[in-house]
């Protein structure tokens, strides 16, 4: 009688660990799609807010009006081009992200997500890279160029566009993590 429980028991734990990897699974592309999401606000809130930047000072001797708006750099602009496109990405894949959640072992579809994933962590990186340069100069400015601090000046203006660079490299974090669950999700498939 024990030879035949034997058996009996390890087809049950087989069937267990098959359930458990399908779980896992299901659990991993539900987190995928919760990340996402996340990263698509932030990308979508960092774009809306530096696109609508933008400030007016008058100077005094002259009651000159200076203006700051985020289309004055070119850095800023592909900052907000660079976001947008992430968004529009991250929008149009979550349909295949509950996909992966329907059907767990999908792998072709994964491996696809996971290349773009990286184009689009790459993009959202070198956006939000080119746009710190130019905010570093805006708080420090550069002595040696006769560059001037103008963040002392224009203090709304600053406060929005650093903002916009924090959300930008949160949704870069979190497009790590999604590629890490992918990752993970693949070797369990």
């Amino acid at each position: 009688m024990k030879a035949e429980a034997e058996p009996v028991s390890e087809a049950g734990e087989a069937s267990r660990d098959e359930i458990s990897t399908h779980e896992m699974n299901k659990g991993i592309s539900i987190l995928d799609l919760i990340l996402r999401t996340i990263a698509a606000a932030g990308t979508f809130g960092s774009a809306i807010a530096m696109a609508t930047t933008n400030e007016t000072l008058t100077v005094f001797p002259q009651f000159t009006q200076v203006r700051a708006e985020y289309d004055d750099h070119p850095s800023f602009k592909f900052f907000v081009i660079a976001n947008s496109i992430v968004c529009g990405y991250l929008a149009l894949s979550v349909p295949l992200s509950i996909f992966h959640i329907i059907r767990t072992a999908a792998k072709k579809s994964r491996i696809l997500l996971l290349v773009f994933d990286l184009v689009m962590l790459t993009l959202v990186t070198a956006g939000a890279s080119s746009a710190t340069a130019i905010v570093y100069l805006a708080h420090k400015g550069n002595t040696s160029a006769n560059w001037f601090a103008f963040c002392q000046l224009f203090d709304s203006f600053c406060e929005r566009i650093s903002g916009s660079l924090i959300g930008s490299f949160a949704a870069a974090v979190t497009l790590m993590l999604v590629i890490v669950t992918s990752a993970v999700a693949l070797s369990r498939s």
